[in-house]
């Protein structure tokens, strides 16, 4: 017998940010999880049509710390290489914002900063992520 009350689930969330910090693209995947945001052509084909005024990608983790795994390493890197430039990476949780970029020894020496300051996307970002 229900509550009456529906559960939300909190789900992975990104948006694409301009050189302003305005987003460009709420990535927003119907086959997205708690876990996992998944890659798609769309959210492909929205990084190569707006690289030249993109400067980069924040995510949610609300399963997780505020820091990169190693599928997020990967994934950083094989945008970069393809875009042939450096993207600022942003991971966001309820209470933290980091923000990570590559740091020049090889493909995945990225490192993550703590960032105090709440940009404007944040709280967009935090309510598209289902957070409760």
């Amino acid at each position: 017998m229900g509550t009456g009350q529906e559960v939300q689930v909190s789900l992975e969330a990104g948006v694409l940010l301009d050189f302003q910090g305005r987003p460009l693209y709420w990535h927003l995947p119907p086959n997205r999880t708690g876990g996992s945001l998944p890659d798609s052509r769309d959210l492909w084909e929205v990084f190569w049509e707006n690289r030249h005024q993109l400067s980069g990608f924040a995510h949610s983790h609300p399963m997780g710390m505020a820091c990169p795994s190693h599928m997020d390493l990967t994934t950083f890197a094989a945008i970069e290489a393809a875009l042939g430039r450096r993207l600022d990476w942003w991971i966001i949780t309820p209470d933290h914002l980091v923000l990570t970029r590559w740091m020049g020894k090889d493909e995945l020496s990225y490192k993550s900063l703590p960032v105090s300051q709440r940009p404007e996307w944040f709280a967009e970002l935090l309510k598209n992520s289902n957070y409760p």
